[in-house]
């Protein structure tokens, strides 16, 4: 028979292994807790960035280039845009914009009676952008700098392009992207203008 001091020797001894069990699962769900944290957070850490344009502009010799078709099923025109731009409107004012949505080219193939000069004049009265800066006005071109509240710096170049010795306008061609990527723009304006295909298939 158990004294009273075995008697109380057992029950502590019982109390301590409960104690240490108890201790022991704690600690389980803890470290389980922290490895669900440490993997979470390595998935994290893994998640790409979306990519962002350089800071010293679009390089013109990056750029590859494919034919693109728009206008109307009567009136078909075709010029060479970036190849990875893609198209975010089409018909008779076509648009075709880079991944990142910071440049783009677009066409208007409409047409109007005014000239060249005139249309100059005119879009540079139109645009209401904030800090508009004109760089020049030449042969039918419009090249001008704002600011735009959310993307900050941006230009525009604006060519119409006349058929008839400058007499009115067949077609209008801008791109637009920041001030630092003035050398790529012009590239791509002038090949969207050298392989332009009116109509009567006549490059202009």
């Amino acid at each position: 028979m158990l004294t009273p001091r075995h008697q109380a020797l057992l029950m502590t001894l019982a109390g301590m292994t409960v104690g240490v069990a108890v201790f022991g699962t704690v600690l389980a769900i803890n470290s389980h807790r922290d490895d669900d944290k440490r993997a979470t957070d390595v998935v994290v850490s893994q998640t790409p960035s979306s990519p962002t344009p350089r800071g010293d502009g679009l390089q013109a010799d990056s750029l590859q280039y494919t034919a693109q078709t728009f206008g109307t099923d009567r009136a078909p025109v075709t010029a060479e845009v970036p190849a990875t731009w893609k198209a975010t409107q089409d018909g008779q004012r076509p648009r075709f914009m880079d991944p990142t949505g910071v440049w783009q080219i677009r066409f208007d193939t409409r047409g109007s009676s005014k000239s060249p000069e005139r249309q100059v004049s005119d879009r540079e009265r139109s645009i209401k952008e904030k800090q508009l800066n004109v760089l020049s006005r030449d042969n039918g071109t419009l090249v001008y700098t704002y600011v735009d509240d959310t993307r900050g710096p941006r230009m525009g170049l604006s060519h119409w392009i006349s058929t008839d010795n400058g007499e009115s306008s067949a077609l209008e061609i801008t791109v637009g992207g920041r001030p630092q990527d003035e050398a790529a723009l012009r590239a791509v304006l002038d090949r969207a203008t050298k392989t332009l295909q009116l109509p009567d298939n006549r490059p202009n």
